[in-house]
C-alpha cells in the first residue's frame, strides 16, 4: 500500500465537517467555540473548519503554554490567529501545572504531561463556561486509536471535526484548506517538554502507522495478509496491542446497566430531539 490511498476527496470533506460543526452545534443553541490552539497542524485545521463553519466572530483561540514551551509554537499559533482574523487570549498553564508538578517528581515525565495536558483542559471548560461557547477538540483518528493522549485532557471535547480523520489524512485537509506549510511540514508535538515529538515518543511515524490502522480498521485485513504487505509482525503486534488496550479511552465512562433506560446506552433522545420524551 501507498500514502496516496489514504487520500480522500478534501472538497467533499471540507463541505462535510461545515456542515457537521454548524448542526452539532446549533442544535443545542450554541453559535460559537472555544479551542486551544497550540500551533501544530490539527488545531490549526479545526480553527480554519471553525471559522469557514460559524465566522471569526464565532471562534475563540486559547494560547496556553508552559514555562518551558516551545516559543515557536507561539509564533505558529500566531500566524493562524492573523489569517482567519479570531479573538485570542493567552493564558499560561505555569502556575497551575507547578502547583501539581511539586508533588511529580520531574523524572516522571507522564505524569506531568498529563498533568500539564488537563490544566489546559480545564482552562477550555472554564471559558466555555463563561462565555456560552462549545469546546472544539483536535485530536485526530490516529491519536484516537493509539490513545496517544490524555482523558480528560487534550481527548475531551464537546465536538470533535478530526476524529474519523488519519494524521496522513488531516495533511492532505490543511493543504487544501491553504494553512502555511510552516505548520503542516514541521514535526508534530504536543510540546509537553523541551524537545518532545509525538514520533519520537511513539517510535514511528505518522505514515508508518497510518497505512497499519488504514489496513487493519478500513480494509479489515488479518495478520498474514498485513505482513504480505511487508509489515513487520513485531511492529504490527505492537500498534495492535495498542489499540485494543485503549479502547477504554474512546469511550463514555462505562454505566452498569440496571433499569431499561441507561443514560448513553439505550437512552439517548435528547442528542437528537429537540425535547427529551
Amino acid at each position: 500500500m501507498q500514502p496516496q490511498d489514504l487520500d480522500l476527496n478534501y472538497g467533499l470533506l471540507e463541505d462535510i465537517l461545515k456542515a457537521f460543526l454548524q448542526n452539532e452545534i446549533r442544535k443545542f443553541g450554541f453559535s460559537s467555540v472555544v479551542l486551544g490552539l497550540s500551533g501544530g497542524i490539527d488545531s490549526a485545521v479545526v480553527a480554519e473548519l471553525a471559522v469557514r463553519a460559524l465566522g471569526p466572530e464565532h471562534v475563540l483561540a486559547l494560547k496556553m503554554p508552559y514555562k518551558e514551551s516551545s516559543r515557536e509554537s507561539l509564533e505558529h499559533a500566531d500566524i493562524m490567529i492573523r489569517r482567519l482574523n479570531i479573538k485570542a487570549e493567552e493564558l499560561p498553564v505555569t502556575p497551575m501545572a507547578d502547583a501539581f508538578f511539586r508533588d511529580v517528581p520531574e523524572g516522571e515525565r507522564l505524569r506531568r504531561g498529563n498533568i500539564m495536558a488537563r490544566t489546559r483542559m480545564v482552562l477550555l471548560y472554564d471559558v466555555s463556561a463563561r462565555d456560552g461557547s462549545l469546546v472544539a477538540g483536535t485530536s485526530n483518528k490516529t491519536e484516537l486509536l493509539l490513545g496517544y493522549g490524555t482523558m480528560f485532557g487534550d481527548m475531551a471535547s464537546a465536538v470533535n471535526p478530526l476524529g474519523d480523520l488519519y494524521k496522513t489524512q488531516v495533511r492532505g485537509l490543511a493543504r487544501h484548506l491553504g494553512i502555511p506549510s510552516i505548520l503542516i511540514d514541521k514535526a508534530p508535538s504536543a510540546d509537553l517538554w523541551e524537545g518532545q515529538s509525538d514520533e519520537s515518543d511513539l517510535g514511528f511515524s505518522y505514515g508508518e502507522v497510518d497505512l497499519l490502522l488504514y489496513m487493519m480498521l478500513e480494509l479489515r485485513m488479518d495478520r498474514a495478509a498485513i505482513l504480505g504487505e511487508g509489515v513487520a509482525a513485531s511492529f504490527y503486534d505492537r500498534v495492535r496491542k495498542m489499540v485494543v488496550r485503549n479502547q477504554y479511552k474512546r469511550l463514555m465512562p462505562v454505566i452498569a446497566k440496571i433499569s431499561g433506560r441507561t443514560p448513553g446506552i439505550d437512552f439517548r433522545y435528547a442528542r437528537d430531539w429537540q425535547e427529551v420524551r
